[in-house]
């Protein structure tokens, strides 16, 4: 902080008062977290600590303001950790002035790949961190984001674990809604080094997440949708491990489903990518902010500029 000095003969008062004035009178600068441009350098960036949390993320004496009332609680996809996952939009929302939280759930600490055990324990590590942070925050509710198997974990916590008095805004970026098909979750593993080695037998996830599991169906039976719950999904045409395309979406009425291309056609981005995606980005944001949304701007449309 720079301090201003006042050549003021026989006022000492006064040069302390000025120097005690100028101390105060501009404030610390916010934080401004790092941003991964993409899935590859967000996995790149995990692997030496698979652990840690991406910059601006689970800080847990931040407080609400008036501005962003609700902190945000992100939670990963299939195989992944927080930094691979959200390494582009956790830091993002934190720079935004956000209170941001997240975890690596159904997996061995220390282990570059995650969320691959049974998706009711799963679905409990959510409920439990949700908790925590209601109680360190002070607040009464959340905002809820979710990637894959992490937005379909937070629809379970709002519906079968009756989560919802706890939240105020869902949004799912390609949940596994309804289920899909082993195919879908190969072609999801091949993105991750290692990831193919826990499918079948070695990965809960996957089975629980197949179209007509066990574990889908008291989602799956009646309507999704909570009272009192905003929801959005947000799906990409590219759509190859959700599958059909579509079927991520809660067909419900006061439910916002988007496909990325509804605003912006030429965008390319597929499933795994959708975290890093500026329009996926940008459409967050509006459905956390609705009073001050933005259109999403084409032109920087996936990958997420560095």
């Amino acid at each position: 902080m720079r301090i201003r000095r006042f050549s003021l003969a026989g006022s000492g008062l006064v040069v302390a008062a000025a120097l005690l004035i100028g101390g105060l009178a501009q404030p610390a600068a916010a934080a401004t977290y790092p941003v991964q441009p993409n899935i590859v350098a967000g996995v790149a960036a995990a692997a030496s600590n698979p652990d840690a949390p991406p910059p601006g993320t689970n800080n847990f004496s931040c407080k609400p303001t008036a501005e962003h009332p609700y902190p945000i609680v992100l939670i990963p996809g299939t195989f992944s950790v927080m930094e691979d996952d959200f390494g582009a939009l956790a830091p993002i929302l934190a720079n935004a002035g956000y209170c941001v939280f997240s975890l690596n759930y159904g997996g061995t600490p220390g282990s570059l790949i995650q969320a691959i055990g049974p998706a009711a324990a799963s679905a409990q590590q959510v409920s439990a961190l949700v908790s925590r942070v209601v109680q360190a925050t002070g607040v009464s509710k959340v905002d809820l984001v979710g990637h894959s198997q992490g937005a379909m974990l937070g629809e379970y916590y709002l519906k079968v674990l009756n989560g919802a008095r706890n939240v105020n805004t869902y949004v799912g970026l390609s949940p596994t809604t309804h289920g899909t098909t082993l195919d879908g979750l190969t072609a999801l593993a091949s993105f991750f080094p290692g990831a193919n080695q826990f499918l079948g037998s070695l990965c809960g996830a996957c089975t629980d997440q197949e179209t007509g599991s066990a574990f889908l169906a008291p989602l799956d039976s009646g309507p999704i949708a909570q009272a009192g719950v905003n929801y959005t999904v947000i799906e990409t045409l590219n759509e190859t491990v959700v599958t059909p395309v579509g079927s991520s979406f809660i067909n419900e009425s006061g439910v916002t489903n988007e496909y990325v291309q509804n605003a912006c056609p030429n965008d390319i981005v597929d499933h795994v990518d959708l975290p890093y995606d500026k329009v996926t980005i940008q459409e967050t944001l509006n459905a956390l902010d609705p009073a001050h949304a933005k259109s999403p701007n084409c032109a920087e449309a996936f990958p997420y500029p560095a």
